[in-house]
């Protein structure tokens, strides 16, 4: 290998350290920073128009995602898999929801999300929020997620964190959960939390 090529590979290697520490820093590939313990403050609405605020998490159990409706993998991919974890669940998930935050509230309105989440294999206990782009902003930063958008026109995309964080029924940080992971496991972390009841920690 050549003195040059070597220099050229070297360079490449510490820039992609450097985007990697920086995406795992913004909770693209790992948990978010610096890490929270309860959940943030947000005033949204839901799909139906109704104004909604974090204590839409006190009372059940909740797997709270940010995403966005025109997401193209990492979004469906999460709620195909909560939605499969659900049924697992059994009688349990009547404890259980899925709340969706929007990040891309120029285009995610009530109505949008309203058809979004009527998808069938998505979960049946699901909450779609969305607001302003300041108050989306605000439900972001509580929550130490990264979203940003991507090109311009009518069909830009958004570059976001894809962890979900599992809520406990006091409205609680009780973990994240990695993105990628099978209905099964994910089934089994919630029933694992559940079993370790409202004062679980770790899952």
């Amino acid at each position: 290998m050549s003195r040059t090529t070597l220099i050229i590979l070297t360079v490449l290697a510490l820039a992609f350290a450097a985007l990697t520490g920086l995406a795992v820093k913004q909770g693209i590939l790992g948990p978010p920073r610096p890490e929270i313990t309860t959940g943030g403050a947000f005033d949204l609405r839901d799909q139906s128009g109704r104004a909604t605020d974090q204590r839409i998490l006190k009372g059940k159990w909740s797997a709270l995602f940010f995403g966005f409706t025109y997401c193209p993998e990492a979004c469906p991919t999460t709620l195909l898999a909560l939605g499969e974890a659900e049924k697992l669940l059994g009688d349990k998930a009547r404890d259980f929801q899925t709340v969706f935050i929007s990040v891309d509230p120029e285009r995610d309105t009530p109505k949008v999300l309203a058809n979004y989440l009527s998808n069938s294999a998505f979960p049946r206990t699901v909450i779609g929020l969305t607001g302003t782009p300041a108050q989306v902003e605000a439900a972001a930063r509580a929550y130490h997620v990264f979203y940003q958008k991507a090109g311009d026109g009518p069909n830009y995309q958004i570059n976001h964190s894809t962890i979900t964080y599992l809520m406990g029924p006091r409205g609680n940080l009780v973990c994240y959960v990695e993105y990628g992971l099978k209905p099964e496991e994910l089934a089994a972390k919630i029933k694992a939390v559940m079993s370790a009841g409202p004062g679980a920690t770790s899952c």
